[in-house]
């Protein structure tokens, strides 16, 4: 008989926004007439901009002639698209990229979750609290996390961020190899300065350890001291990796388009020792597993990087931090503790009343019809 994955078995309940889908989904199937306000993921609600859609379509005609149509593209992605991504995200900031250190994806939520596989099953993790679920769920599936006890899994390495630490976390004491960060952060919306951030990147130079870092949601900085990638950090591109989405950037939620930044000079070791760089790896993964984000796609996301999608891009956001302001002033207003919102649209906020954060969830959509994510969903901290 075929055997599971058993490590599979150790993940605690069902994924997250799956719950939080079949609740609201109970609830609307009991009460039909109620107008909810849907806040649960971080899905957008602004359509695509005119300058994609307008090259969505020039690539749709594309591929409708013979001597326009593509067939499977380059394995890392189309260079015009790699050029754009390099120029106005890295080199206007002074970070200098190859062409093959950029690997383009359907998604950093694909990125974030397949990037383990590169590196060995006995490496020690260590993962900020509360946390994105992808990154700590895919390395439980991949066994490297031990047993679930008492709301934690034993072998991996806790970094509470919380109000009493300004959601700033303390390094390890213990040596570990891989470590996660997402900044701006989901799902508490606070930063990391650059003098912090230089902390890690130091941390990880001095203990030979990777750091796995999501900035998913850079578009949304507003102060200026806070840092767009970690590669503006002296050394970072000797032991970082970086992961980047169109998704909340420019709307790509449902049209998928991301990227990965690998460069070829952070490196990890083989069991003898023997230094290997982590850009070959990703590159034989993706090329086995991936064949690519379509042509189309690819186009509408250059068309971010124009003038008038620059422009247009930053309309919306504007409008999700507005949106962002305004519940965290009316939270405020009624007294609660509140987070986030100034550099990310995601609002962080304690549960009134000793509730905890499924019968806040509860209690929020049974009386106003607003769907929140419970903090539980995220780790202990959470």
């Amino acid at each position: 008989m075929a055997r599971i994955n058993e490590n599979y078995l150790k993940l605690p309940g069902s994924y997250l926004f799956a719950e939080i889908a079949r609740r609201v989904s109970k609830f609307k199937t009991e009460n039909p007439d109620a107008d909810i306000i849907r806040l649960g993921i971080g899905d957008v609600t602004r359509p695509l901009a005119p300058a994609v859609i307008e090259s969505l379509h020039k690539a749709v005609d594309e591929m409708g002639q013979a001597a326009t149509f593509r067939g499977y593209g380059p394995e890392q992605c189309y260079e015009f698209l790699i050029e754009k991504i390099i120029e106005g995200d890295y080199a206007s900031r002074g970070v200098k990229l190859d062409v093959d250190e950029v690997f383009v994806s359907d998604g950093s939520k694909s990125d974030v979750g397949n990037i383990q596989e590169i590196f060995g099953i006995d490496n020690v993790v260590a993962i900020t609290d509360p946390v994105y679920p992808v990154y700590l769920d895919s390395n439980v599936m991949a066994g490297r996390t031990g047993e679930y006890k008492d709301g934690r899994f034993e072998k991996i390495v806790y970094l509470p961020c919380n109000a009493e630490n300004n959601f700033v976390p303390a390094l390890p004491k213990e040596k570990v190899d891989m470590i996660y960060l997402c900044v701006p952060n989901n799902p508490t919306g606070t930063t990391l300065s650059k003098a912090e951030l230089k902390k890690w990147v130091d941390y990880a130079r001095e203990n030979d350890a990777i750091i796995l870092f999501d900035s998913a949601y850079e578009a949304y900085i507003q102060e200026p001291d806070i840092p767009h990638s970690i590669y503006e950090i002296e050394g970072a591109k000797e032991v970082a990796i970086e992961f980047r989405s169109f998704s909340k950037t420019a709307g790509f939620t449902g049209t998928r388009c991301a990227y990965t930044v690998v460069p070829k000079t952070v490196m990890a070791s083989t069991a003898a020792g023997e230094k290997y760089p982590l850009n070959k790896l990703w590159n034989r993964r993706q090329t086995t597993k991936f064949n690519g984000v379509p042509y189309i796609v690819q186009r509408g996301a250059e068309a971010v990087y124009s003038p008038e999608g620059q422009k247009q891009i930053r309309e919306t956001i504007q409008y999700y931090m507005t949106n962002a302001k305004i519940i965290r002033e009316g939270l405020e207003s009624v007294g609660l503790q509140v987070f986030g919102g100034v550099n990310a649209p995601y609002i962080w906020l304690k549960t009134p009343n000793n509730l905890d954060s499924w019968a806040f969830f509860d209690k929020l959509l049974s009386e106003a019809h607003i769907v929140g994510t419970p903090g539980s969903g995220f780790g202990p901290s959470g």
